[in-house]
């Protein structure tokens, strides 16, 4: 939980507008209190049996993640990706180089399922 609660302080204090926390079930119940409490807007998603994901941070970029309409993060398309990646603070030349590779590898894939 400490993670956790040192994640709420750098958004209050604005070091990040969107946050990605994962964390074990047994403490949604606690981060949830917490983030209503604080008035700040989140998303919880399932992860496996014991873990969840917990999205908190501006309103709007609630409401980005909340309009991909996904739930795992592996099906986000590459576009969702390189958007979400930015909302998270990440690196852009990075993200970047990300979104290029994920375009790459689809590509190979794409041309591979044609020639079989």
């Amino acid at each position: 939980m400490n993670v956790f609660y040192h994640h709420v302080y750098e958004y209050v204090k604005g070091i990040r507008r969107l946050i990605l926390h994962t964390t074990l079930k047994t403490y949604c119940d606690r981060i949830e209190d917490r983030l209503q409490k604080k008035g700040i807007a989140y998303l919880i998603y399932p992860l496996g049996k014991n873990k969840i994901n917990v999205f908190f941070g501006d309103d709007a970029c609630i409401e980005v993640i909340k309009r991909f309409n996904k739930q795992n993060l592996f099906d986000l398309t590459d576009e969702e990706d390189f958007i979400l990646g930015a909302l998270l603070g990440y690196d852009t030349s990075k993200q970047c180089e990300r979104y290029l590779g994920r375009k790459c590898r689809r590509a190979a894939q794409m041309s591979r399922s044609y020639a079989a």
